[in-house]
This record gives structure tokens, sequence and C-alpha cells, in this order.
């Protein structure tokens, strides 16, 4: 198909822009709202097409010079919106997650995501693939395609300096991260292979206030380099516990919140802690050693739910990309839990959990978004949703 000349609409939830053409929806990359830009469509999706802006023929005053050397049309997929000023971006993402609310979650919300920290440099975590020509490389967007070029913006400066190339191997995912003692760990690991230390150390050192986690490179930990410790303050903020209180973090991870609510609850109360790792669990379990009031259960939360558990005063719930999803939110509200403050990295998942929540009778009474993965269309979303006894 030739190109074709578009005057992209509304910023759409994945980072693309909404255009029309022959009553067709087009979903536009690498284009912002009211520009004109020729597009060249890349898929075909029953009714409506995916395309990529190939040249901009009218600008809007929100675009700037890519602050990603690497990234856009043609290039890695790392940094999507790089081409967009930051604080525009911030209001657009705001207007997105607004937008998702509405329509999945049937809340009206108004606002633009928060600045985390730098626009540039924040990630301290990444992950590479080794190409067939033995290079670490980044995807290209929605390809197998790798670009050797490894300048993202999103790192700071010197942290894929002189890797060790010559250690790995094809097909390598390759671990790269500077942790909290700024010390750099290089671990590669791969389908049926085992994990192999090339640099540094297999566990890293992450810190939260007097805080220090160890855990395995290739375990999560929050990318940007200053979320753990905004989030942490938010959920003390919110969860509101008290000595002798009860309360859950679920999908916990290492337990970044369970140490919060432990803190909270004190020695006469307890925390759960639930996470399919067993390895986070590990590392928890090591961090808040001496917070016995925690424990950290290995598990899915769907059967630790699913027990017969008795209620909880709060729970935190910091799901995957997918969400949470109704039956988890069915088990929360049947286990009687009041107050709950909920997270999504996925506006259309974030936006549809608050949907059953409030088909429970959960009222919305907090909602900040998070711009944590700034020059990218990604953001944190956190509610506290309450229900009156």
């Amino acid at each position: 198909m030739t190109a074709l000349t578009l005057t992209v609409g509304a910023a759409a939830n994945g980072g693309s822009c909404v255009a029309r053409h022959d009553g067709r929806v087009v979903f536009v990359r690498y284009a912002l709202p009211g520009e004109t830009v020729r597009v060249r469509i890349t898929g075909e999706r029953g009714s409506y097409w995916h395309a990529e802006a190939i040249e901009v023929l009218d600008a809007s005053p929100d675009r700037v010079p890519s602050l990603c050397p690497i990234a856009g049309v043609d290039g890695a997929g790392c940094c999507d919106l790089a081409f967009v000023e930051p604080s525009a971006l911030r209001r657009i993402k705001g207007e997105v997650v607004a937008n998702q609310l509405q329509r999945l979650g049937g809340h009206d919300w108004a606002g633009s995501a928060e600045p985390v920290g730098s626009a540039v440099g924040w990630r301290t975590r990444v992950r590479l693939e080794v190409g067939d020509d033995g290079r670490p490389g980044f995807h290209r967007y929605h390809s197998e395609d790798l670009v050797s070029d490894l300048r993202c913006a999103q790192l700071p400066s010197g942290l894929l300096d002189g890797l060790p190339e010559d250690r790995f191997r094809i097909g390598d995912q390759v671990h790269v991260v500077r942790d909290d003692d700024g010390a750099r760990h290089v671990v590669c690991a791969g389908q049926g292979r085992r994990t192999r230390v090339v640099e540094g150390d297999y566990e890293g050192v992450q810190r939260v206030g007097e805080r220090s986690w160890r855990l395995p490179v290739t375990a999560f930990w929050q990318g940007h380099r200053d979320a753990a410790t905004v989030y942490s303050a938010l959920v003390s903020d919110w969860a509101q516990v008290r000595p002798g209180m009860t309360a859950w973090d679920l999908y916990g991870g290492a337990g970044l919140f369970a140490a919060v609510l432990g803190e909270g609850v004190g020695p006469r109360g307890a925390v759960l802690s639930v996470d399919t790792s067993r390895a986070a669990a590990r590392a928890g379990r090591d961090a808040l050693a001496d917070l016995p009031q925690v424990r950290f259960g290995t598990d899915s939360v769907r059967r630790a739910l699913g027990h017969g558990r008795g209620g909880a005063d709060v729970a935190v719930l910091d799901p995957p990309r997918a969400g949470a999803g109704r039956d988890i939110i069915d088990l929360m509200a049947g286990a009687g839990v009041r107050r709950v403050i909920h997270i999504g990295c996925e506006a259309a998942a974030f936006a549809r959990d608050i949907g059953y929540y409030r088909q429970h009778g959960y009222t919305v009474a907090g909602l900040r978004v998070f711009d944590a993965f700034p020059l990218t269309h990604h953001v944190e979303c956190f509610a506290l949703l309450t229900k009156a006894d």
C-alpha cells in the first residue's frame, strides 16, 4: 500500500494516536494529537489498521528532537515517545488514563502523570538479547530484529560500556543492573541454559531508606531508580495501618510494601506477602528478618485467597500487566477487606479492575498516576479504594 496522509486525533492507550481513513480506524505510532503525517500501514486487524508516521507535515508544538538516538521508526523499540516534550507527555499520559478509567471503570478522573525523577538516565536495570552476530541489542518494536546500538536514553551514562561480549552466547538474555552500591552486575540467562554470572555477582543490593535487599539480578525490582522510594512513601501514607492490624501484600515480590506495612502494624500485627517467586520470597525474608510479623507465602494470589483465609484491614495489590481481574477482586471483596491500594502498570487493565471494585461498592478515595517510565507510553497507576462497613 502506498503511503497515506492523515491528520491524527487523540492519543490512544499503547502509544499510538487515532486517525481515520475512509471510515476505518488507523492507530498511528510516532505521531502526536493534531499532527498531519504521512504514514505507512504496518498491520491490519479486521476493521482497523496499524501504521507508523514516516514524515511529519504539520508538527505539534509538543514535538521535540528525539531524546533517544536509537528509537523511532525503524529503530529500537525502547523509547517510543522520546519525541514528545516531557511535561507534554505527562499530560498526554494523564489523558489516556482518564479515558480508560471513564470507558472501562466508570470513574471520572482528570490529571497529569506525575514525574518520578529525570526523564533520561533513569533506568538501572535492563535486559538485552544476543543476536546471531554475537552482539547484544534491543528489539525493534514488535520484532525479533535487534538494534546493537546501545545508546538508549533511559540508561545512565556508562551502564553498558565495556560489556564482556566475549562471554556472551547467541540467544542469551543479558541482564545488566547497576545496584544501589554502584556495582554493575551482568548475568546471562536463556531458555534451557544455566544462568551465568559474567560480571559482578548474581545478587545486587537495593535500598529504600535504611533497609536493604539483596536479590537476584534476574528478579523483579522497580526499573526507575527513584520509584521504590516514591511508591513506598505513598503506600505508607494511604495504608493508614496501626499497631495490631492485619495487612496483605499481594503480588508482593521481595516485600517492598510488606516492609512499610510490617513497620506500621508492629509486633502485635500481621502481614502476609504472597508471590509466586521463591527467589523474591527468600530475598524478602532476609531483608525483613527484623519484622517477624511479616510472613512470606510462595503461591498464586488466587490460591492464597481461595483457602478461606480470614480478612485483612488493608491490602496492597501490585499485579502484573494483565491486572488482577474479576476473580481476584471478587475474592478480595468476599474477604471483607475495606481498604485496598491497587497498583497497575497498564492503563486499560488498571481501569477495568477499578470498575470491578466499584461494582462491589468500593469508592475511589485517591488516584495518582506516575510517569515512572519516561520517554515511553507506560505509566504506573495507584488507586486507594475504600468500602464502608
